[in-house]
């Protein structure tokens, strides 16, 4: 009788890394530590430090010692300098998947990726009413959520037994921001996001952005979202600085 038993897929998942000029030889130990432990790989925005195509040229240098596939979306860092464009370049010619309403199967998991926005929480979540400023403001927190939402669509009328994750920058929920100031809230994420993760089967949800946040927490609908922004991991003692999920 064949062997049906299903095998765990190990993924690791860290953000807001911002890889600088002057960090060639930094990162090297540190992915091939992470190569040992996981399957797979999430970097979940804030790759370069400030958006610069040359951090993410040292980026994909030490990305050379990670021997596992690396599936990851940009930050707001890597838009500061509108060299996104260069940074996603210079990354895929290293072979790393970037998700941009995109989606990658490895193995029986299916990972569907955006870099999300800003807008708030649940009932403090920024309407579109008023200034055309505040709609296209709205606007693109709505279009994040739709591509995501068009992902994990892809995901799942091409492969119906997958296991999907969702990777972001931005949070999808309120828990995992909790511990920054509250004023800044609506610049952390949206719920918006949170629909399509609630709808589509999702497995759990990885973001950053929130450096002094809520390591875990989940939607309404119960899905487990992980904000594995790197500060909090290693405030929390993980060492390597990297967030282990077995799925």
């Amino acid at each position: 009788m064949a062997n049906t038993k299903k095998t765990k897929t190990r993924i690791a998942a860290v953000g807001d890394i911002h890889v600088r000029e002057t960090d060639r030889g930094k990162w090297e130990e540190y992915f091939a530590q992470v190569s040992q432990v996981a399957d797979v790989l999430l970097l979940c925005g804030d790759l370069t430090d400030t958006g610069r195509t040359s951090e993410a040229e040292v980026l994909a240098h030490e990305l050379k010692s990670c021997s596992i596939p690396v599936v990851a979306v940009l930050g707001n860092h890597d838009y500061e300098r509108d060299h996104h464009k260069g940074i996603r370049k210079t990354l895929v010619k290293e072979n790393v998947h970037l998700l941009d309403g995109d989606c990658i199967v490895i193995g029986d998991v299916g990972f569907a990726g955006v870099k999300g926005f800003g807008g708030g929480f649940d009932k403090g979540m920024l309407g579109m009413f008023g200034e055309t400023m505040i709609k296209s403001f709205v606007q693109e927190a709505v279009d994040e959520a739709l591509k995501l939402d068009g992902a994990l669509s892809r995901l799942e009328s091409e492969h119906t037994d997958l296991k999907k994750i969702a990777v972001l920058h931005y949070a999808p929920i309120r828990a995992t921001v909790e511990g920054e100031p509250e004023q800044i809230f609506p610049f952390l994420g949206s719920s918006r996001l949170a629909e399509p993760i609630n709808r589509r089967g999702v497995v759990a949800a990885f973001h950053g952005h929130a450096h002094i946040g809520t390591l875990e927490g989940e939607t309404s609908k119960g899905v487990k979202v992980f904000n594995v922004s790197k500060p909090i991991l290693m405030k929390e003692g993980f060492d390597p600085a990297v967030y282990i999920l077995e799925v």
